[in-house]
């Protein structure tokens, strides 16, 4: 299987996040060849808002809860934005060496960060990014996300402004 075959998952996962009003972000672990995990996007409306349940955070949470996985370090995680701080260092302690992401998240992205002058438990993890994979399929989603006006999440927050700036 290929990094494009498992965005396309990940794509419905956001999808799936779009359609239930939340931010349309979602998240696939898999191996080689099988998905193990899938996440999106939770408490972004609706009076239990909250910044924790992130697509990455949730898929993480589903991978332990369902599977005992031997071998993380043959895992890839697959998200339609870039993970986060926040993110980043779970999938690092997670151990999956892998992270693919499709949409650079310029506010608050968190893979371009300097790891070698982080504490030792991030800066010795050997983690591979690969950016930008299926772009375009998700910066569509981000767009009609920030186009639509009952949406108040990150309303003209530079990553709306950035988003909506952008073309397909």
């Amino acid at each position: 299987m290929t990094d494009e075959y498992f965005m396309k998952k990940a794509l419905v996962q956001a999808e799936n996040a779009f359609s239930a009003g939340e931010f349309p972000v979602g998240c696939v672990i898999a191996d080689k060849k099988n998905i193990l995990a899938i996440g999106f996007r939770h408490g972004t409306s609706g009076q239990h808002s909250n910044e924790i349940d992130h697509a990455e955070i949730v898929a993480l949470r589903a991978l332990y809860e369902k599977t005992a996985v031997e071998n993380m370090n043959e895992l890839t995680l697959y998200c339609t934005m870039e993970p986060c701080l926040m993110c980043l260092g779970a999938i690092l302690i997670s151990g999956i060496p892998r992270i693919v992401y499709a949409y650079e998240d310029v506010m608050g992205g968190g893979t371009r960060c300097d790891l070698s002058k982080a504490a030792p438990l991030y800066s010795e993890c050997d983690v591979s990014i690969v950016p930008h994979v299926l772009r375009q399929q998700s910066l569509a989603l981000f767009k009609a996300f920030f186009s639509q006006p009952e949406n108040d999440y990150w309303k003209n927050s530079l990553l709306a402004e950035y988003t909506l700036a952008q073309k397909i």
